[in-house]
């Protein structure tokens, strides 16, 4: 809806906002449980998992929410427009398994001392936002070179996998509850149909799974009586502890800076690539302003007790999806603030069972597998669909390489370097792709060396950093740059750069009716 006044009645608040809610406090409250249950397994105590670490979490949720409730408010004002969807905001998934397995445990090993390894994973976590807020710099400029469909494709990866694909399984799992519960995320967000007496779909959703989960005996009525048993008073309380753990981080804490560098990068790419897909679904963020907001957000977690990162979820997309405003980001960070100093988070946990919740997350997945495909030039689809391969070496690596790696080794020894570093190679592949359907041969190679660049150093394609990571990737990469740099001398003079393309997808899907599609001599390969 646009309005022609100066003074656009942006609302507060709406009842689209409701379901937008319950899709991002879901995902934050999913996220953040996981966090508490493996710290606890870990062997961090109860008064840092839920004393720190939590209300810092939700600190620097409620801080990020309410800047990108406010920055979608000023979009609003300047383009005349009360659509606008604020941006989703809190700790991305991937991050969160890395800095949980790849830092919190780690120091927890080299220190033996909960309280000791706690400070060095603030610290991680406080220098990872100083450098997602520094890489700001230079995000309008990756972002205007970097191929629409590469960026979007490598995130419908992620939705596929992790998101739509993993959170299917889970509706399956209990399909009296998930099926009957998507079915109402479907009628009601795919199908467009308003429910009785205008419910928020994602509530009905819940509500008839979980008393369906509890009818059949699906859910534990005991976990449930354990986890009320987690409510209490938490307050969130300022720290300098990242700071005393800068000492132990880049001293014998150190080897834990070749996990946080990487992942930081990532996360400052994962928030551009989800600006990128809200722009798609029409609203167009400052991407730069949103990885120092990003950044900033992840430092005043830090500074409260958080281990964990921040960024712009994917979830953004969905929220738009189901006509979201500001309200359900300001919402969100406050009632998970109340939710995260009472306690009432783990409650939650055990009461409400995964499958009742999943098929909401599905929907969100969906949404950005389509907007995917919806926002890019159709001659740029395969470049979006193998953007998306990556993520599912990723997945699968991730659910087997640790307990059965000789299973992966058996069905193909390329699962796991494929999924090592899936963010960068899906991009790159997405990019290459881009580029040579544009006959731009010579961009095309330019990619193949920054990808025998992140091979060399570990970035892709290798279990951790160093010198030489991954050599035979390396050498591919230069050999691509190479062949394309050829093609790119071979056809300099075939087309002007920027002349239109013909579209191959479009050419070869013409009707019966019409005449075939003319000899391209050999240009789709």
């Amino acid at each position: 809806m646009t309005t022609a006044t100066s003074d656009v009645r942006y609302p507060w608040f709406k009842r689209q906002d409701v379901d937008g809610f319950f899709a991002l406090f879901q995902n934050n409250a999913a996220n953040f449980i996981i966090v508490a249950v493996t710290l606890l397994g870990f062997g961090y105590p109860p008064e840092i998992v839920f004393g720190r670490v939590i209300p810092g979490a939700a600190v620097a949720v409620l801080a990020g929410n309410l800047y990108y409730a406010w920055m979608a408010a000023r979009l609003a004002r300047r383009e005349q427009r009360t659509d606008v969807t604020a941006l989703a905001y809190g700790i991305s998934t991937p991050v969160m398994f890395v800095f949980l397995f790849g830092v919190s445990l780690p120091a927890l090993e080299l220190t033996g001392d909960p309280e000791t390894a706690w400070r060095v994973a603030t610290a991680a976590a406080l220098l990872a936002g100083v450098v997602e807020a520094a890489f700001a710099l230079i995000g309008r400029w990756v972002k205007h070179h970097l191929p629409r469909a590469a960026m979007l494709g490598a995130l419908a990866g992620v939705a596929l996998t992790f998101i739509a694909g993993e959170l299917l399984f889970t509706v399956f799992d209990a399909p009296i509850v998930g099926l009957v519960a998507l079915a109402i995320v479907l009628v009601a967000f795919v199908g467009k149909v308003a429910l009785p007496f205008r419910i928020p779909a994602s509530l009905v959703a819940i509500l008839i799974g979980t008393a369906l989960a509890y009818a059949i005996g699906v859910a534990d009525t005991g976990e449930a009586a354990e986890g009320l048993d987690r409510v209490g008073w938490w307050p969130a309380v300022p720290t300098v502890a990242g700071f005393d753990g800068l000492t132990l981080l880049f001293g014998a804490a150190a080897t834990l800076l070749a996990v946080v560098l990487p992942i930081t990068l990532y996360n400052a790419v994962e928030t551009m690539n989800n600006v990128e897909a809200m722009e798609a679904a029409g609203d167009r963020y400052d991407v730069r302003e949103c990885q120092a907001v990003d950044g900033a957000g992840t430092v005043i977690g830090a500074l409260f007790g958080s281990m964990f990162p921040t960024t712009v979820y994917i979830a953004s997309v969905g929220s738009k999806w189901m006509g979201a405003g500001r309200g359900y980001s300001i919402l969100n960070g406050a009632v998970y603030l109340l939710a995260a100093l009472s306690g009432l988070i783990a409650a939650m946990a055990a009461i409400i069972p995964l499958a009742a919740v999943g098929p909401i997350l599905v929907f969100v997945g969906i949404s950005m597998i389509a907007t995917a495909y919806q926002t890019t030039e159709v001659r740029h689809h395969a470049a979006v669909a193998i953007a998306m391969l990556p993520y599912f070496a990723n997945w699968v690596m991730t659910q087997f390489d640790g307990e059965a790696p000789e299973v992966l080794a058996d069905v193909s020894e390329g699962i796991v370097p494929l999924g090592q570093g899936a963010l960068f190679t899906a991009m790159l592949l997405g990019a290459i792709t881009v580029f040579v359907i544009d006959v731009r041969f010579y961009r095309a190679a330019v990619v193949a060396l920054v990808g025998a660049g992140l091979s060399f150093v570990g970035v892709i394609h290798a279990p951790e950093l160093g010198l030489n990571a991954s050599p035979d990737y390396s050498i591919a990469y230069v050999l691509v740059a190479a062949l394309l740099a050829g093609c790119g001398a071979a056809r300099l003079g075939e087309r002007k750069v920027g002349e239109p393309v013909p579209d191959p997808i479009v050419e070869q899907t013409v009707s019966a009716d019409d005449e075939p599609p003319p000899d391209r001599g050999g240009h789709g390969g």
